[in-house]
């Protein structure tokens, strides 16, 4: 044991040597049992929810635990009920801005219900065995994925394991692995390409993550088959990196110059469309009087006046309560799956979107470049 140990005795915090520490001691059930003049058990099942504890017996128990200062031990109280309360929070997108917002309404909701969250980073090198081992270290009562791009099979193997799984940002009508809450990303596709034709854009490209991740194949999908019903072929798409502003920098000059004539692009998400738009800063570009550029998530930075961008809002908010809702009822009820959820997704209107009855630049003027920075 290490000198640093510290038992709380006698009322004084002492450490292994017998001299005084700096903290103060905890007060114990029994220190409440003591106070109420109950039995220890009488405390501990006032703070148990649903253990049966007469009204009187309660009031005593709560009035001494106030004037002790108590609060129960809920890492103890696990051994006896099984459960830690802590819900695992699976993600491989902890540097994107966006997340910020997921991680706000998370740990809110579960704050809320009594949980705690457990956090999971799943974009370093062998994350995705770290994560689960992880969750199983700690007991997890249920695991939230939090991303459209988790490691292949991770929620089976979490599954396997023993752990109830939502997926945050699952794909509509994917593997039955855990059930999601999500938006229809090819139909919000859709709505974009269906809105970028109407305001006069015909040279279009789209500009997403990683192919593998299914959101951004779905919302280029999407994209592209509203576009191919009023006979407008995309210019090129761009896929091969993640959802980061240097990303999107990188990809629009990619697109820009390998088809210099494109006239609007479509990002799979956000802080990519962000670093689109500086690209196009770099360039010259004006946007949206060379180029709009709609984006995804609606996060808080797409207002900024800096940016102002056209974007497709996911109820960020309403799915992760959602979500939430559903573990804990399950956890409740664990032979009750959640049914998967869709949501719908609106589009946002502001300034990098060429506003109806608005020509934009003719493709015969030539747009002016400058050198990139790197």
């Amino acid at each position: 044991m290490h000198d640093s140990l510290v038992v709380f005795t006698q009322g004084l915090a002492l450490n292994k040597r017998g001299s005084r520490s700096a903290f103060p001691s905890r007060v114990s059930a029994q220190d409440v049992a003591d106070k109420a003049r109950v039995s220890i058990s009488a405390v501990s099942r006032t703070f148990t929810e649903g253990a049966s504890v007469s009204a009187t017996m309660r009031a005593r128990v709560e009035a001494a635990a106030k004037v002790l200062g108590f609060r129960p031990n809920h890492a103890a109280r696990s051994l006896v009920t099984g459960r830690t309360e802590l819900i695992g929070l699976v993600s491989n997108h902890f540097a994107n801005p966006a997340f910020l917002d997921v991680f706000d309404h998370f740990t809110q909701q579960l704050q809320a219900r009594g949980l705690r969250p457990l956090l999971a980073n799943l974009a370093e090198r062998g994350g995705a065995d770290a994560a689960l081992e992880m969750m199983l270290k700690y007991s997890v009562d249920a695991v939230l994925i939090a991303t459209s791009a988790p490691p292949a099979g991770f929620a089976e193997r979490c599954v396997a394991a023993g752990l109830p799984v939502m997926h945050l940002f699952g794909r509509k009508g994917g593997p039955a692995a855990a059930p999601v809450v999500t938006v229809d990303n090819a139909a919000a596709g859709a709505e974009v390409g269906k809105l970028m034709f109407a305001r006069g854009l015909r040279r279009l490209a789209f500009l997403g993550a990683s192919r593998t991740d299914m959101a951004s194949r779905d919302r280029c999908r999407g994209f592209e088959r509203a576009l191919s019903k009023h006979g407008c072929k995309l210019v090129a798409k761009h896929f091969g990196g993640d959802y980061s502003h240097e990303h999107g920098r990188q990809g629009m000059h990619a697109l820009l110059d390998a088809s210099p004539e494109i006239d609007g692009v479509f990002c799979g998400d956000d802080i990519i469309a962000l670093g689109a738009m500086d690209a196009c800063r770099e360039r010259g570009i004006v946007v949206p009087r060379d180029i709009s550029i709609v984006g995804f998530d609606d996060m808080p930075l797409a207002a900024w006046a800096a940016y102002r961008l056209t974007t497709v809002r996911q109820p960020i908010a309403a799915m992760i309560e959602q979500a939430i809702a559903q573990i804990a009822t399950w956890l409740v009820e664990p032979d009750q799956v959640p049914a998967s959820t869709i949501f719908d997704a609106e589009i946002v209107e502001r300034d990098s979107l060429i506003a109806a009855g608005v020509k934009g630049r003719s493709s015969a003027v030539r747009r002016p470049t400058v050198t990139r920075r790197r």
